[in-house]
């Protein structure tokens, strides 16, 4: 904020900000104060906040509109699904390098500082991601536990990785110069999820992409909202799969059993960790099967061991008992906190 104001008192042109920070709102207002705080204290100032109202009929706009800062632009639409928002925020974006928010996860403070200035550290580099943790939370929106991804450090050429499995875990992660945006176009808006990594297998088959080896990204979950996303992502990764080897070079086709295989495992775990009923622990059953049909030896993958853990589990005891036993399973993060580095 001090930059911003300094620049302005200047007169230097104060249109064109380091970074464009874009944050797609559909009836966010229980979170939407929270996610555009988390941008506010970003130790790197040099931005401008976009905010794309899309057609919410909670009191996000007037959330929004109560936020007092020179750089925050609001922009509302006809409510027409997260990638129509983004590309929409895409078009009133005049920063250098594009960031995405979801309305409802949190950055660590420095996160922007740290992913731009690993982009220019590797100026082959056109997108720049970092770790995430998964923040469980309840009914009321309440913090409960804290779930840390792999610590992924796949740089420079990842098309191969990102074909098998989608790392950076959600739209909110990255840091993309805006030229790389350019070469790729707009998000698909066919797509009702997977639609981000959709956009980076595209991004890169022509750009390398950096880690920043932190956990900067809080992606939060609330259990009624994943079971549903579950079903809805499992048709949309399928579709977004054929696309992508329909896209992929011949060399690459034999890959598509080892990506199968991960979304597999993805949806049986998310099914065993946040299905409510006996028809949510026979999908994760379903999938699960998969999994040992398309790949016998991931029986030795310890990933598949817990999660037919968790599959026992579920068919022996009530989903309380089961719930805590989960929570016992979970490995612990290295901060006692994320919300500390806010």
């Amino acid at each position: 904020m001090m930059l911003y104001r300094l620049r302005n008192s200047l007169n230097l042109d104060i249109n064109m900000p380091r970074i464009s920070v874009i944050i797609p709102a559909y009836n966010a207002g229980l979170t939407i104060l929270e996610t555009v705080g988390s941008v506010q204290k970003q130790t790197f100032q040099d931005f401008e906040l976009i905010v794309i109202n899309d057609g919410s009929k909670d009191r996000t706009l007037e959330l929004v509109k109560s936020i007092k800062d020179d750089r925050l632009k609001i922009f509302s639409y006809e409510n027409g699904g997260l990638p129509l928002a983004r590309n929409r925020g895409i078009s009133h974006a005049t920063g250098e390098f594009i960031a995405f928010l979801d309305a409802d996860d949190l950055w660590t403070k420095d996160k922007l500082e740290l992913q731009l200035a690993a982009l220019k550290q590797h100026p082959k580099a056109g997108v720049a991601y970092s770790w995430t943790c998964f923040m469980d939370v309840n009914e009321q929106r309440e913090a409960v536990s804290f779930l840390p991804s792999p610590q992924y450090s796949f740089e420079g050429n990842v098309y191969q990785k990102l074909l098998v499995s989608d790392f950076i875990h959600s739209g909110s992660n990255t840091l993309i110069c805006k030229q790389a945006i350019a070469s790729v176009g707009e998000f698909d808006r066919t797509l009702k999820s997977c639609e981000d990594w959709d956009y980076w297998l595209r991004l890169a088959t022509r750009w390398h992409f950096v880690v920043v080896p932190k956990y900067q990204i809080l992606y939060r979950r609330t259990p009624k909202a994943m079971s549903s996303k579950v079903e809805v992502m499992e048709e949309a990764a399928l579709i977004a799969m054929e696309k992508a080897y329909q896209a992929a070079p011949p060399e690459l086709q034999h890959l598509k059993s080892c990506t199968l295989t991960s979304f597999h495992k993805y949806c049986a775990g998310q099914y065993l960790e946040h299905g409510t009923d006996s028809s949510e622990v026979r999908k994760a059953r379903q999938h699960l099967w998969s999994v040992i049909r398309l790949q016998p030896k991931t029986l030795l993958d310890q990933t598949i061991q817990k999660l037919l853990i968790k599959f026992l589990l579920k068919q022996v005891f009530p989903p309380s008992t089961a719930r805590y036993l989960f929570k016992r399973m979970r490995k612990t993060i290295s901060i006692s906190d994320p919300r500390l580095e806010l």
